[in-house]
């Protein structure tokens, strides 16, 4: 695990408490498609972190996945979901790299082992 990819959903957070550099799928280029971004991110051993389904769903079919972080807390604005990303990052990399997939709600993280 060599990084974490921002899906275009999510802004790129500057305040992650994390040692591991942050990535934007504008590095992509225009509008990455989401297969581009699941190949680039287990190419270069890169984390997933998106509010999209398709990610999750997509491990089902795809051997091995990449490490997907799948934010679930819904609408918020900007300076509140921060907040609240900043809040649970610590507990969320406890999950890595030992689980492929990390759900984030409001209220809890469930984890999937790999």
């Amino acid at each position: 695990m060599k990084g974490f990819l921002f899906d275009e959903n999510i802004p790129l957070l500057v305040n992650v408490p994390t040692a591991l550099p942050l990535y934007s799928t504008q590095a992509l280029g225009s509008s990455p498609t989401d297969s581009h971004i699941w190949n680039t991110a287990k190419l270069e051993d890169w984390v997933i972190v998106s509010k999209d389904t398709d990610f999750s769903h997509r491990m089902m079919l795809s051997k091995p996945p990449p490490w997907i972080i799948h934010i679930r807390v819904g609408n918020m604005r900007k300076k509140q979901f921060n907040a609240f990303i900043e809040k649970v990052w610590p507990e969320v990399e406890k999950f890595l790299p030992s689980c492929k997939i990390i759900n984030v709600y409001a209220d809890r993280i469930d984890a999937i082992r790999s």
